[in-house]
């Protein structure tokens, strides 16, 4: 490091050095100098009377309470995890679209499921019509699940699926396929988002009431814990809470408050914090507002490092760590002049990395009209190629850490964010406050207030309400052909008539008797998927212990 760094920053300095030097290095280029020929260092440190407050509040990269990232290399020592959110049409068409992905420098598959899939219904199931393939791909069962990824290796590729009611039945047949594939479940990693509170909060995809949905979390969690140490079992995720309006803040604290929930019932389950904490990732939304996001990122990392030191009194510093995967926001994205969302979703990627994510998805310019077609999801794979390969923000750790601005935004959204989760916390903790539409009618109060900004211009969205054209230029879009749901339909009948249906029968009821109970639910529905029970037939078992929830109504 340069000689102007104070020498009163002593030991810390000299512990991330090594930290530092013993991480992980990367293989392709860094570079170390700007294209004047400037020296570029490693990490960048106070001087003077700003030594203080930076080793209380900011720290170093690596080190507790890890405000400038999880990882003292930063990027020097290995990029984020470059995913496309991607699904569509049937398991044969998606695999094909994964196969060109991985080809053109992707490095992480993200699955998108349709919207039967999501509720819990088979393609066949009357509600499911119109549906099918539409906006993700459809899986009924474990031979659609074996085709997605027929082809891919899934022991050297993480996955990450979003799903969340159905969460424990799609893990379910993901391990099947990889034990087919001979793949140890050891070996196999990846992310299942499994974030059932947020569906109640803002999403609405969920089946049971929230009481045996966390029950089922906890039972994914406890599961892989023991049989699969590699797989993330939840991605709490406060993107879908940003997408139905929340502001960043809410954001925050309301995912923080969810995560605090999911802790707390694998503890009480008798699991110990340090054996299951190291594996919860977090999902969240990288809107527009460029600096307050960069701030949201950094403080979300120093709250949940407090929390599970602190409160939860973890002990390995694994658990201490917030690990998070990131998508530009969907929300940003306009109909109007849909080729300016390129730009958008650059701005928001960066604004990711900035903050020191860990895996991003960048939306591609035509998702606000219809799934993306090849040609969109090049662009966006190639605008996060970009940032990593062009810009030089991958050089350094934390570039924008000790910028007055970003340090005091980070200050601001924390105390903001704690205020928030101390109100949830005095309802009783989430599912009381969900219970009397707390969360509801904060998120609501939000949207109202920035759509009324946007109306008197206090606010402006290119496109929308400035810099409009009088006619927009129509862009391809890709449209799901009405014979994938008669191909769906017909393989889902097809395999119902032709399994073992008193073997089904049999894995089914077993299901249905453990529900009652009080057994971990993963081995049963392991055995049903290996039976060629449908997704559908599985949640519709459990639906009839558990119920079906319905929101009240909140005005």
């Amino acid at each position: 490091m340069r000689d102007y760094i104070d020498k009163r920053l002593g030991e810390g300095l000299s512990r991330w050095r090594n930290l530092y030097e013993q991480g992980p290095k990367r293989h392709d280029v860094i570079i170390d100098s700007t294209m004047s020929g400037i020296s570029i260092d490693p990490l960048y440190l106070p001087q003077g009377d700003e030594i203080s407050s930076y080793v209380n509040q900011i720290g170093y990269p690596g080190e507790y309470p890890f405000t400038r990232g999880i990882h003292a290399t930063g990027y020097r020592g290995k990029l984020w995890t470059i995913r496309q959110f991607s699904g569509f049409g049937t398991a044969k068409q998606t695999n094909e679209r994964y196969k060109y992905l991985l080809a053109n420098g992707q490095t992480g598959l993200s699955v998108a499921f349709d919207m039967p899939t999501l509720m819990g219904y088979d393609s066949d199931h009357p509600l499911s019509q119109g549906e099918v393939g539409k906006c993700g791909v459809a899986i009924d069962s474990i031979l659609d699940m074996e085709e997605l990824f027929d082809g891919i290796d899934l022991g050297s590729v993480t996955t990450s699926m979003t799903i969340n009611s159905p969460a424990a039945v799609l893990l379910a047949m993901y391990l099947v396929v990889a034990k087919k594939k001979g793949i140890p479940w050891t070996k196999i990693g990846g992310t299942l988002q499994n974030d059932i509170l947020k569906e109640f909060i803002a999403q609405k995809e969920y089946v049971f009431p929230p009481v045996p949905s966390v029950r089922l979390v906890v039972d994914t969690v406890e599961f892989c814990t023991k049989y699969v140490p590699q797989w993330n079992t939840i991605s709490v995720s406060g993107y879908h809470i940003r997408e139905a309006g929340s502001t960043a803040v809410q954001e925050l604290a309301f995912t923080i408050a969810d995560g605090i929930t999911y802790v707390q019932a694998c503890i009480e389950r008798g699991l110990d914090v340090d054996d299951f904490a190291p594996r919860i990732s977090f999902f969240f939304n990288a809107h527009i507002d460029f600096f307050e996001e960069i701030a949201k990122f950094r403080a979300a990392r120093r709250m949940w490092a407090k929390i599970m030191r602190e409160r939860f009194g973890a002990k390995n510093p694994r658990s201490w760590l917030m690990r998070f995967h990131t998508q530009t926001a969907g929300v940003s994205l306009t109909a109007q002049q849909p080729e300016v969302n390129i730009v958008r979703t650059a701005i928001e990627a960066l604004a990711a990395v900035l903050g020191g994510t860990q895996s991003l998805h960048t939306n591609a310019m035509d998702e606000v009209l219809a799934l993306p077609t090849e040609k969109a999801a090049r662009i966006a794979l190639r605008t996060q190629q970009v940032i990593a390969y062009e810009t030089g923000v991958a050089n350094t750790i934390d570039p924008l850490g000790g910028s007055y601005f970003v340090e005091a935004l980070t200050d601001k959204v924390e105390m903001d964010a704690w205020k928030y989760i101390d109100e949830i916390e005095s309802l009783g903790g989430v599912i009381p406050a969900l219970e009397r539409g707390y969360f509801q009618n904060e998120i609501a109060d939000a949207a109202f207030r920035f759509q009324r900004e946007l109306e008197e211009k206090k606010r402006i969205f290119v496109g929308v309400n400035a810099f409009c054209e009088a006619e927009d230029e129509e862009i391809p879009i890709l449209r799901i052909s009405e014979e994938v749901e008669k191909e769906q339909i017909q393989r889902v009948k097809k395999l119902k008539g032709e399994r073992n249906n008193d073997e089904v029968n049999r894995c089914l009821r077993r299901l249905a008797d453990a529900a009652r109970g009080n057994d971990n639910l993963m081995p049963y529905i392991i055995e049903a998927v290996e039976a060629y029970a449908t997704e559908g037939e599985i949640m519709e078992t459990l639906a009839n212990v558990f119920g079906r929830y319905v929101e009240k109504t909140v005005y």
